[in-house]
């Protein structure tokens, strides 16, 4: 049986509660959700700006997901948390910006789901988690 292993990171914000950054379990690394947060500060950035927070979140995915053995090409699904839907358009452009850019050329792109809904702390627009597949 595989052996469940949590990952942890300086390079992304550690938990605020108990859980972990991230887990790995065979190929598997699950991010938990992520927020606009320096990793050295864990100060919340970016206030009133999506487009930031939205990169902000994305870098602390990417810094669990690599801490985990994984690249950002074996992301297969990322979940986006959003408070307001006005922020969509935003948030969709900023995303698919560093999606993009953090993709392999001519390779797949995560898949996606969005979701509108409250966050834990008001200063958060934004709450994003995944999960990767490592091959080896």
């Amino acid at each position: 049986m595989t052996e469940k292993v949590a990952i942890r990171t300086e390079n992304a914000p550690a938990p605020a509660h108990t859980f972990s950054q991230g887990v790995r379990k065979g190929p598997f690394v699950q991010v938990s959700g992520q927020g606009p947060v320096d990793p050295v500060t864990g100060e919340y950035l970016y206030p009133g700006d999506v487009a930031a927070q939205t990169i902000r979140t994305l870098e602390n995915v990417k810094a669990i997901v690599e801490a985990g053995g994984a690249s950002f090409d074996d992301v297969v699904m990322l979940r986006v948390y959003l408070t307001k839907r006005e922020d969509f358009p935003i948030m969709n452009e900023a995303y698919g910006k560093f999606v993009t850019e953090h993709t392999s050329p001519g390779g797949v792109l995560p898949s996606r789901t969005t979701v509108f809904t409250g966050l834990p702390r008001a200063e958060m627009l934004v709450e994003i988690d995944g999960i990767a597949i490592v091959e080896n």
